[in-house]
């Protein structure tokens, strides 16, 4: 079995805000491990659970074998872009929440081998869905020099965006740059700020966020979530960095002003005391929770 190690984040705080209610439907938009969905079954909802990952969806289908075998889990491969066509085609098209939780698991991030670690020699690919064509080697070895800054200063909020671009380019003029560690490497030997985190994260979140078209895809997605809600069904989103908050933030202020219904979270929900001392990758999570109207 796939170890798809991934602590489902904000939990308690998902399992509150979606106000369950038993028999009712549900879609768990990017379901990963399973552990947000499998709280919302126990507490009595039925779930469609949608993920672009296959070793995230073969995980689920083994460790959740009793709750689809009773239909109270239903598993689509998917990309939540397609949100509205995956609902229709089962069933799913009047739901009192949807959740969307926009974090990259530990299993990708450290064990997956697909290129997203900084701290394994893996080849570079960051694909989440292994079917695309756009890579994280493709991205660095043929992207221009002002197109590397821009995805490293937009995307990874990263100031030293411009030199590590220059440095990607002088070095793979020489020799494709094929590997996380080679990547990592010629970051970390460039002048960079003394942080917790390692000085090629931003890099990495933001050639991620560019194979994957994360951003595009979550501003498309909040509207069409919206119009699948039931009346007074609510959209929860758990965001991982500023850039995404702040698109989810503009999102629901604008579905406010055009009277789709109401901003139940003011400010963004976060980890607990508790909660941080247990799972460290909770520190930077962020929820938001949009109610429908009437």
């Amino acid at each position: 079995m796939t170890n798809f190690n991934h602590t489902p984040v904000l939990l308690e705080e998902v399992i509150a805000y979606l106000n369950i209610k038993p028999g009712k439907k549900y879609i768990d938009a990017t379901i990963g491990g399973g552990g947000h969905t499998k709280r919302i079954i126990d507490a009595g909802g039925l779930v469609l659970g949608i993920d672009q990952d296959e070793d995230a969806l073969e995980f689920v289908k083994q460790t959740q074998v009793l709750n689809i075998k009773n239909k109270a889990l239903k598993i689509i491969k998917g990309n939540f872009k397609d949100i509205e066509e995956i609902a229709a085609e089962n069933g799913f098209d009047a739901v009192d929440g949807i959740l969307l939780d926009l974090g990259v698991s530990s299993y990708q991030l450290d064990s997956s081998g697909r290129g997203f670690s900084i701290r394994h020699d893996e080849k570079l690919d960051m694909r989440m869905d292994k079917e695309k064509e756009l890579s994280a080697l493709d991205v660095v070895n043929t992207y221009s020099l002002q197109k590397l800054t821009d995805i490293f200063y937009f995307f990874g909020e990263e100031h030293n965006a411009r030199q590590i671009a220059d440095e990607i380019v002088r070095l793979r003029k020489k020799k494709e740059i094929t590997t996380t560690k080679e990547l990592a490497g010629l970051i970390e030997r460039l002048p960079h700020r003394s942080e917790e985190i390692h000085p090629a994260t931003r890099v990495f979140q933001a050639i991620r966020i560019e194979v994957n078209n994360e951003l595009e895809v979550l501003r498309n997605v909040l509207e069409k979530g919206v119009q699948l809600l039931a009346p007074q069904g609510r959209i929860l989103v758990i965001s991982f960095h500023s850039l995404e908050d702040r698109i989810v933030k503009q999102a629901f202020e604008k579905l406010k002003k055009e009277g789709k219904g109401t901003v139940i979270t003011k400010k963004p929900l976060t980890a607990t005391n508790e909660e941080l001392s247990k799972n460290k990758r909770s520190r930077s999570a962020k929820m938001r929770v949009f109610e429908k109207g009437n």
